[in-house]
């Protein structure tokens, strides 16, 4: 009796022990590959990081809520072009600047939240994007040229790695957007998977029961756009950071829509997505590039009809589905 108690007992722990594994074995290719790759891949890595903290943003609003938005470019310009005036005009620390555009975004989206219950599904979908493309022309109004610099964009200085590290710039950048990218993740993780999870599917698929089950929509909503545009300009303040440049044509409304489509791609309903769609959005435009100088959208177009007709779920599913096949062949061959 008490072999079979501690057998059981011990039974979570050896389940655990293999994603662990994962989890380590992850880590040190992470931490690794920046020394492993050249100054410029390093660079796509960190973009990698930076978009994904702008997917999960998305995803959190568009996945999980059901508010779809094809205007997440606009907060990732105001997050970038916060953290560039601070640190052009104020001298304000780089590491400082991401509380200060965490702030603005949230305030932002939060206020565009609250107009935006009105509108549902197309509607809200045509008014975000309005807001991506209202935000090139105005971060060119003459009368703001003093902030925002024109069309001429703000330089920003590259930091140094700190403490003496031996790390170069693109290195302690990688690091240092890892570092953030992993709490911001971990706090998204918790966030979806508990009460507040719930409620955003609930209103997500069922928004009459989920009223009359005392959740309050509104809040709930407006709530939910504010945390998504923070998160999607703390990805700006990043992405503004490690590029050392901001200008108005940055941040078109293409850029917009390939948050978007990096979203469906990843997979828009889960956290993991997220990465999977910023390696998307980074590498396969240079893939695109690489096989056809002529073409490159039309192939970036065979890509993407390629993704959706592979993978209709996104990788997220289609990496899910392969897992429990595996398993599956595994058992019946042992």
């Amino acid at each position: 009796m008490m072999e079979a108690n501690a057998t059981a007992a011990l039974s979570p722990a050896k389940r655990l022990t293999p994603r662990l594994a994962a989890w380590a074995a992850l880590a040190v290719v992470a931490c690794g590959l920046p020394f492993a790759v050249t100054g410029y891949h390093t660079f796509q890595l960190t973009m990698v990081l930076v978009y994904s903290i702008a997917l999960l943003g998305l995803n959190m609003l568009t996945g999980y809520n059901g508010q779809i938005s094809l205007g997440h470019g606009a907060f990732y310009a105001l997050g970038a072009y916060t953290a560039a005036i601070l640190m052009n005009s104020l001298n304000v620390p780089y590491w400082a600047t991401l509380p200060a555009s965490a702030a603005v975004c949230l305030v932002a989206g939060f206020l565009f939240g609250l107009p935006a219950l009105r509108l549902e599904g197309l509607y809200l979908a045509l008014a975000t994007f309005a807001l991506g493309v209202t935000m090139p022309p105005l971060l060119k109004y003459k009368h703001f040229d003093a902030i925002t610099g024109g069309s001429q964009g703000i330089v920003i200085i590259k930091p140094d790695a700190p403490f003496g590290l031996p790390l170069t710039g693109d290195q302690w950048l990688y690091f240092f957007t890892l570092a953030i990218a992993v709490v911001l993740f971990v706090l998204a993780r918790n966030l979806l998977r508990g009460r507040v999870g719930r409620a955003l599917v609930a209103i997500r698929d069922h928004p009459i029961a989920a009223e009359a089950m005392g959740v309050n929509s509104s809040i709930y909503k407006s709530l939910t756009f504010g945390v998504s545009a923070m998160y999607t300009g703390i990805a700006g303040a990043l992405g503004a950071i490690a590029v050392q440049f901001v200008a108005p044509d940055s941040f078109d409304i293409f850029l917009s829509i390939s948050f978007l489509v990096g979203s469906v791609i990843g997979g828009i309903s889960s956290i993991a997505g997220a990465v999977f769609g910023g390696v998307f959005i980074v590498f396969v435009p240079n893939i695109a590039s690489q096989i056809s100088k002529a073409a490159p959208w039309a192939i970036y177009g065979v890509f993407l009809i390629g993704f959706m007709y592979l993978m209709p779920g996104g990788v997220v599913a289609f990496l899910r589905v392969a897992t429990a096949w595996a398993r599956r062949c595994f058992r019946k061959a042992g």
